[in-house]
């Protein structure tokens, strides 16, 4: 297994929901029917998928090795900013959930504060999967000993196996799709 393909290939998957949320917030704007069901899917997928399964692999193993093998330059500087912006996503997932919750019970005014936090969220996303892509994954794969890689490589795939044994990559790709025909309309 690549491990490093595989995070690149879950961020295509994870920049399919982007969309979705993108499509989402512009409904809202059109004055549409916000899709409160639609919206608790994206926000289990970002929870479970992109948060708890892919980042769990960059921040416990990747952001680990590099930070461990490559020094506190690195360990505080780039790695520091890509740990932050997990953060940064958390809030706003946070915020968006808290958003959802006062339009169910008739804040109207709350809608914006959906679109705030799901348009800031896919900004920061987009953002931080390009830094990710092109900068952080190719220093590592050039930077790494190979003997680094192999450990990455080894720990990436007990967790893809983990995974499986709970169905979690099966169950979120299905979800992609349901969300993505949802939002055609």
């Amino acid at each position: 297994m690549d491990a490093i393909s595989l995070m690149m290939e879950e961020h295509k998957n994870i920049k399919r929901v982007l969309k979705v949320i993108r499509k989402l917030c512009i409904k809202i704007l059109n004055k549409e029917e916000i899709e409160l069901d639609v919206f608790n899917k994206i926000i289990d997928f970002v929870k479970n998928y992109a948060d708890k399964h892919h980042h769990n692999k960059e921040e416990e193993v990747l952001f680990k090795k590099i930070s461990e093998e490559l020094g506190e330059k690195i360990k505080n500087g780039p790695i520091y900013g890509m740990l932050a912006e997990h953060d940064m996503g958390r809030l706003y997932i946070l915020n968006l959930e808290s958003a959802l919750e006062k339009v169910r019970k008739g804040d109207e005014d709350s809608k914006v504060d959906i679109i705030a936090n799901a348009i800031s969220y896919t900004d920061l996303l987009n953002r931080h999967i390009d830094k990710e892509d092109n900068a952080i994954y190719k220093f590592g794969e050039k930077n790494l000993s190979k003997e680094a890689i192999i450990e990455v490589e080894e720990k990436c795939r007990e967790i893809e196996k983990s995974a499986a044994n709970r169905d979690i990559q099966n169950k979120y790709m299905k979800i992609i799709e349901e969300l993505e025909e949802i939002s055609k309309y």
